[in-house]
């Protein structure tokens, strides 16, 4: 199989591996972003929302990287340790994305990398 990487300036990861992925095809899966402030590369103060903010800036970011942008997402998947942030999270996430709106599931989880409230992962399309 052949990929191509990306990596971003304007993200961090925390572990071995890319910012995103093509594969053979329109496809461009990118890994999930927790609220990482690139910069520092620590965890970002706030309530969740603040942390669902700077998931979105360091995706967005991410996207860049690979020419494309947020219009371009397809499907997205959330993770948080409170499903009782939805809201917030929600709240945060609507002002990212116009109608038609990307597929998008949310789950509960146990923890995150760092302690994160939030983490966000995208698959977006070319074209």
């Amino acid at each position: 199989m052949t990929r191509k990487a990306y990596s971003a300036a304007g993200a961090a990861t925390v572990g071995p591996y890319s910012h995103a992925v093509a594969a053979a095809g329109e496809l461009v899966y990118l890994s999930g972003q927790t609220p990482l402030d690139p910069k520092t590369g620590k965890l970002v103060e706030g309530d969740v929302g603040v942390q669902t903010a700077q998931c979105f800036e360091n995706l967005a970011n991410v996207l860049a990287a690979a020419g494309l942008t947020l219009d371009d997402v397809v499907k997205v998947n959330v993770f948080l340790t409170d499903i009782g942030d939805f809201a917030a999270m929600n709240a945060v996430y609507a002002t990212k994305f116009a109608a038609p709106y990307p597929a998008r599931s949310t789950v509960g989880v146990a923890a995150l990398p760092l302690g994160a409230r939030v983490e966000i992962e995208m698959i977006a399309r070319r074209g």
